[in-house]
């Protein structure tokens, strides 16, 4: 465990803040000292989430907003200098995801996922880069993706589309932006359970046992161990990493075309 005072003094702009994974890394960066920015469309459920954060006794502010609108983004960032007046990390963790053959995809569809996903990681980050640099102040961006960013994902060729933008996205702003103190990595989490959207993906009891039976490490992973290597990688311990993209997936992608048994049989 990372100690207690990791972020003590940081303030922490998470988008999709307000369920899932979101909600995990805020809880887990609040437990850190941090205080908290928390961004999403759902106004209840955002104010829900805040008033758990204010009972353990972190600062927070939620802010209803649609980082597909760059005006929304802009409103976003000077609300938390307003409350907070300096922004340390942003996580960019806002996201949309659907099963659909992609001959059957509407352009509709197609561009929800890429709005929310790509464009809203780019504006969230061209908007708080842009305050950083002018300041001179260093800053990390932690980028939430998924594996098929690289190897594919039939049935979500929107998505794998805008992930595989970000992996990109974030490997090109490492490069630019180190020179003036900004680290940009990102998290691709495998099958992640207790999410939410995740379990849209697996939608029936077989079709998750069959996802299960694919991970080598025999389960899925739970939200606390995606925030515990997102708290890791926004503190100063992770301070010479950067452009990086760290899996926690159980060992999934790396299985995919095992031609051993992954249980052994017993004698």
């Amino acid at each position: 465990m990372l100690p207690a005072d990791t972020l003590a003094g940081r303030v922490a702009v998470i988008t999709g803040g307000s369920s899932g994974l979101g909600l995990a890394m805020a809880r887990c960066f609040a437990s850190l000292g941090a205080s908290l920015v928390l961004a999403a469309r759902n106004a209840e459920r955002l104010e829900r989430a805040a008033k758990e954060l204010e009972a353990s006794g972190a600062p927070v502010l939620a802010v209803p907003m649609d980082v597909r609108d760059p005006a929304q983004v802009d409103e976003l960032l000077a609300r938390t200098l307003e409350r907070f007046q300096r922004l340390d990390i942003l996580v960019n963790n806002a996201a949309g995801n659907f099963v659909c053959p992609a001959h059957e995809l509407s352009v509709n569809g197609w561009n929800a996922v890429i709005n929310i996903v790509l464009n809203g990681t780019f504006y969230c980050s061209r908007a708080v880069g842009r305050h950083w640099i002018e300041k001179r102040q260093p800053g990390t961006i932690l980028n939430i993706i998924a594996t098929y960013a690289w190897h594919g994902g039939p049935g979500t060729v929107h998505s794998a589309a805008a992930k595989a933008g970000v992996l990109a996205m974030t490997r090109t702003l490492a490069v630019e932006w180190a020179p003036y103190g900004i680290r940009v990595n990102a998290i691709a989490p495998g099958p992640i359970d207790k999410t939410g959207g995740a379990e849209q993906l697996w939608a029936t009891p077989e079709a998750a046992e069959r996802l299960r039976s694919a991970i080598p490490l025999g389960r899925f992973g739970e939200p606390e161990e995606v925030a515990h290597a997102a708290a890791y990688l926004v503190s100063d311990y992770a301070s010479y990493m950067t452009g990086e993209c760290l899996v926690i997936d159980g060992g999934l992608w790396l299985g995919r075309n095992l031609f051993v048994e992954r249980t052994p049989k017993r004698k």
